[in-house]
């Protein structure tokens, strides 16, 4: 039985799963990677670390499948978008830590655009607003404060740029090869989405040299092969996308209109639009969300930069809880959270606020304020972000939701997922499979080499866990997100 190996490099962990031809998994290996924060809003992780993990969790996968190289028929991998890894092309040594979409310190590079009036020209090509969120300035500045001679390195070609997927794709084919695919390269903002090339214009603007850029190829291509000696013998890479779109994959989400929501460290909410971009009147990102066989089919994306990273803070920042699994239970142990709440702004406010100067806050605190409301606050926040995401979309698409599919680490959690249901007002879906993403990934591999026929195919194998319903009466909905509304705008920067 042939068997696809995917990678699913996230912010907070490395992970390889191993599925058969029927889309089951039936090995896995994660290694949790570290985080780094050299200053206030930045963040940054080294990415060889991601390489070791990478490589190491993979060959833990083959081997707890009770496999070898020569039984996997493809590779996926999927990723966390927007990461920037600067290397050099000789080496394969990276010049600096990889930035991570996170990241904030590209605030005054943005600011400086935003006054230099090249937002239009920016949202017009890319389908992307103005924010340090993007891996542009990122690697604007990694040009400029990498080292010395860094640019003069870049110009002549000896550097290479590229998303977590190009650097993975680099090392496992021992620098053979250096691509990405169309949604990785989307989320770059030096992509035309239109004309689905690099523009020679947004690279001026940031003063990029096209030479340090990968190839960019469809989702499900030939990416290249493994070096024999990593796995035993040549793996075919096969399918390559975010980490998001290759949710949408693996979700089945091939019509206009459906919505799928992903909750792990930050939590994105995606609206296939077909094969015919349109902005977004409402804040919101159009992206590629896959190019298959030269066609591409785009979305509507919100961003929340902060979802089960606000878990973890109350874990490792305040040391709340022992663990993410503590927390369904907390929430029901208390009816409410005593009007507090939590904007998890630690890194500014994603869509459709788009304030990287933002901060965090509880709000609302009193004496009687327990740790129960505490983390039940922190998991309200997450439906109040999707409810902003899913209003901004149902503008946009000019019809109500129906439907939300759900899936990422967060999930599991069914109160999370009642309480979506509850303030968002719509039917919330949750997959047998929750680890979409990798599945995503898979998904793709396998049509490169044959493994599944087409979308259709992918689409016949979804199959729903659990059907989550509003119950919440709509006064008391009104009313909490009222509160929600007071809340965001006592962190917005505009006044503070």
């Amino acid at each position: 039985m042939p068997h696809i190996l995917a990678i699913d490099q996230g912010t907070t962990s490395s992970r390889a799963i191993i599925f058969n031809d029927q889309g089951h998994a039936v090995a896995s290996a994660q290694k949790e990677l570290p985080q780094h924060f050299p200053q206030d809003g930045w963040v940054e992780h080294d990415a060889m670390d991601i390489w070791h993990d990478t490589l190491s969790t993979c060959r833990e996968a083959i081997t707890s499948a009770g496999l070898t190289g020569k039984d996997i028929a493809a590779i996926g991998i999927t990723n966390q978008r927007e990461t920037a890894v600067l290397w050099d092309r000789a080496t394969g040594e990276p010049v600096h830590n990889a930035i991570v979409w996170q990241d904030r310190r590209g605030t005054a590079q943005c600011r400086e655009l935003v006054a230099g009036n090249h937002e239009a020209l920016i949202r017009d090509r890319t389908g992307l607003l103005i924010d340090p969120y993007f891996s542009s300035t990122k690697l604007s500045w990694l040009l400029d404060n990498a080292g010395p001679d860094i640019r003069k390195r870049a110009d002549a070609g000896d550097l290479a740029f590229g998303t977590v997927d190009s650097w993975l794709i680099f090392k496992l084919t021992n620098g053979a090869v250096h691509v990405t695919d169309a949604t990785n390269a989307s989320r770059t903002q030096l992509f035309d989405i239109h004309r689905n090339r690099w523009d020679e214009d947004l690279l001026a603007l940031f003063n990029i040299p096209a030479a340090i850029l990968p190839e960019v190829l469809d989702s499900a291509a030939r990416f290249g092969e493994t070096d024999p000696a990593l796995f035993g013998s040549s793996i075919p890479i096969t399918g390559v996308a975010g980490d998001q779109q290759a949710a949408v994959i693996g979700q089945a989400c091939f019509e206009p209109g459906m919505v799928k929501s992903t909750y792990g460290t930050g939590a994105f909410a995606l609206m296939n639009i077909g094969e015919t971009p349109r902005l977004s009147r409402n804040r919101l990102l159009t992206t590629i969300a896959y190019r298959l066989e030269g066609r591409t089919s785009y979305a509507l994306e919100g961003s929340i930069f902060v979802a089960g990273a606000a878990v973890q803070w109350l874990r490792d920042g305040l040391r709340l809880i022992a663990s993410a699994n503590e927390t369904e239970q907390l929430a029901r142990s208390v009816s409410d959270t005593g009007g507090c709440y939590m904007v998890p702004a630690f890194t500014g406010l994603g869509a459709p606020h788009w304030d990287p100067a933002a901060r965090g806050a509880i709000i609302g605190l009193t004496r009687d304020t327990s740790l129960e409301q505490i983390v039940r606050a922190a998991l309200e926040a997450q439906g109040y972000q999707t409810r902003d995401l899913l209003d901004a979309m149902a503008a946009d698409s000019g019809t109500p939701l129906l439907s939300l599919r759900v899936d990422g680490g967060m999930v599991v959690n069914d109160w999370i997922c009642q309480f979506l249901a509850d303030v968002t007002s719509v039917d919330v879906e949750r997959p047998e499979v929750i680890e979409t993403t990798a599945l995503g990934a898979a998904y793709l591999a396998g049509l490169t080499v044959g493994l599944f026929e087409g979308l259709d195919s992918l689409s016949n194998k979804w199959r729903r866990d659990r059907l989550f319903q509003p119950r919440l009466a709509a006064v008391d909905r009104e009313r909490k997100l009222a509160g929600w509304a007071r809340a965001v705008k006592r962190v917005s920067s505009a006044i503070n």
